[in-house]
């Protein structure tokens, strides 16, 4: 793999995909888009495209729509899920927008073909674009129903042979307990796969998981939110997040 060009990898990472939720760009209560939300998200992935990493971003459509919640107030849930697949898109453009607003080149590609809005998710294209420097944003979930958006980027790092999934949080790791109830809880710098399983940790949904522990693709569960700590991880500072691995 080559670097983005930028000034060459400060990292030990090739190519990375970032997991991010759709509250992350929510207004108030996490609903919604909020523009100054899309602008700080674009200014922390500029930071890792920066380092020298090729980039592709998976975001989740849950500060639009959930599926989940439509199938309880009675709705067919295949209908549900494919509403919430054009919320990803929703947001993917957004990021789109907001990353080329500060010259950063990307692209949107959906696992659901609407060609007048955004590309189909082709892989040989997809690397070609990062290969070339640009940030691919892959929207549209996997194209099927009853998957998350984890799924998604599990998925889609597997066919890109991204060298790791950074799974961005409100949290700067893995406790052994919830740390906001347990002031004894102790944040893991690393993790094996089997740990998490045994121990019952909550990393990522099960398919997601299964699909990165199958496959050997790292996870980095990491404070997307706190000062630098995305930029220190991408860096290879474990003293932030919790990275799983074999």
């Amino acid at each position: 793999m080559t670097t983005n060009g930028t000034n060459g990898s400060q990292s030990p990472y090739n190519r990375v995909i970032l997991k991010l939720s759709g509250e992350s760009l929510g207004g108030e209560g996490g609903c919604g888009i909020d523009p100054d939300k899309a602008d700080f998200i674009a200014k922390k992935v500029r930071d890792v495209y920066n380092v020298g990493v090729q980039v592709a971003v998976v975001i989740g459509g849950g500060n639009l729509w959930r599926g989940s919640n439509g199938e309880k107030m009675g709705m067919d849930r295949t209908t549900a899920d494919h509403i919430g697949m054009l919320g990803t898109v929703m947001n993917g453009l957004t990021l789109r927008d907001a990353l080329e607003r500060l010259d950063v080149p990307a692209r949107v590609q959906t696992a659901i073909q609407m060609n007048q809005i955004a590309e189909p998710y082709i892989r040989g294209k997809a690397n070609r674009h990062m290969e070339k420097g640009r940030v691919v944003i892959f929207a549209g979930g996997t194209g099927n129903p009853y998957f998350t958006t984890d799924s998604a980027a599990a998925l889609r790092a597997t066919e890109i042979d991204a060298d790791i999934v950074i799974k961005a949080t409100q949290v700067d790791g893995v406790y052994s307990a919830d740390p906001k109830k347990d002031p004894n809880a102790v944040r893991y710098a690393e993790l094996t796969y089997q740990k998490v399983l045994e121990d019952k940790l909550k990393v990522m949904d099960m398919t997601a998981f299964t699909i990165c522990e199958e496959n050997d693709i790292p996870i980095l569960v990491v404070n997307f939110w706190h000062n630098d700590d995305l930029l220190k991880a991408m860096r290879g500072d474990h003293s932030v997040g919790t990275l799983i691995r074999s």
